[in-house]
């Protein structure tokens, strides 16, 4: 009897001192739940998810609470996020093991403390029902015509990550002026703007309901729309519009938050985060691509394009001009003054 007494007494103390590791995210992270619970079996440390809102907003906590933070880990800083998440010094550097699997064009901080996991496209997405008869828009000059305009719903990028990129693609495409005097000729032309990507989609695109037959959405869009149909569709009903520059490129990076206790922990997620079957598990629930190169896509990605030509924005001039790109958006787009006016205010 003693001998069965002391043979419990590691398992008793074991489940008294498991590790806790909390993970700040943004409310779009996702993973299956079997793959979770394969980690905390493995380790035998338990996750703890704790949801920032958007990418911005996640950032901003982690920020607030700075030498005493309310996490480990941190998941889902973007590139239109990330020279402020280094300069604000919130991350440990870690130099994960799994490095040599990313794909380098991903590896957008060189010092190694935000480290890329997924990435995606945001894109317009159309109703291929409504357009079946009638010509698509093929240009910025022609998406911002009164008869298009009137069609399109945007995100606001002040409220929402995939507005923001849309908005960076304009700046990228068009210049510091033009995407100005396109976003009045939007509003002019009847554009709406709704908070959110969720309302946007599900509210006001036509293929919900709506009576907006072109979105702001993602290019994996389609490709989910097959899949969620659970064989309704074989090809998409839906699909994207890619100009040259059309499109914005997001990555998505994890960082060990600085003065965790948990380091060690932190590090093994950080591993597993990146390891081949988390990566292929990612596609399926939050619909952007792996870093890994060698990780598998599911079939229904055959529906999601990978633009050739994405606008492009360096992290840095992002940084330097984001609140300002926004604060003249809004006050062309929702304010209702003259791009002109807001110009040569700046000047």
């Amino acid at each position: 009897m003693l001998k069965k007494l002391l043979f419990l007494v590691p398992l008793v103390f074991g489940l008294a001192l498991a590790e806790t590791l909390v993970v700040l995210t943004h409310s779009s992270f996702a993973l299956s739940k079997e793959v979770i619970a394969s980690f905390e079996q493995e380790t035998g440390i338990k996750l703890r998810f704790v949801e920032g809102g958007d990418a911005g907003e996640t950032l901003n906590k982690a920020i607030l609470s700075k030498g005493a933070p309310i996490a480990d880990v941190i998941y889902g800083i973007d590139n239109t996020f990330l020279s402020r998440a280094l300069a604000a010094g919130i991350l440990e550097r870690y130099s994960t093991p799994a490095i040599g699997a990313v794909q380098s064009r991903f590896l957008l901080d060189p010092t190694l403390t935000a480290l890329p996991v997924d990435y995606g496209y945001v894109a317009l997405n159309y109703d291929k029902d409504y357009f079946k008869d009638q010509a698509l828009p093929r240009s910025w000059d022609e998406l911002a015509r009164p008869e298009y305009a009137r069609l399109l719903v945007v995100e606001n990028p002040a409220t929402s990550s995939p507005g923001l990129a849309f908005l960076l693609a304009t700046v990228a495409s068009l210049g510091e002026d033009g995407y100005l005097r396109f976003w009045e000729r939007l509003r002019e032309g009847g554009v709406k703007v709704a908070p959110g990507w969720s309302e946007a989609y599900f509210a006001h695109f036509t293929r919900y309901g709506g009576d907006r037959p072109l979105v702001v959405s993602y290019t994996t869009s389609p490709a989910a729309e097959v899949y969620f149909s659970e064989g309704k569709y074989s090809e998409p009903p839906t699909g994207n519009l890619l100009w040259p520059g059309a499109s914005f490129l997001q990555v998505e990076f994890v960082g060990i938050l600085k003065g965790t206790k948990h380091r060690a922990a932190a590090e093994k997620f950080v591993d597993w985060l990146l390891s081949k079957p988390v990566q292929e598990d990612i596609p399926l629930n939050m619909w952007v691509w792996p870093v890994r190169r060698d990780a598998k896509l599911p079939e229904v990605f055959e529906f999601a394009e990978r633009p050739l030509e994405p606008a492009e924005l360096s992290p840095e001039a992002i940084a330097k001009n984001r609140e300002r790109w926004i604060s003249e958006w809004e006050a062309v787009v929702v304010r209702g003054r003259s791009a002109e006016e807001v110009i040569f205010k700046r000047k």
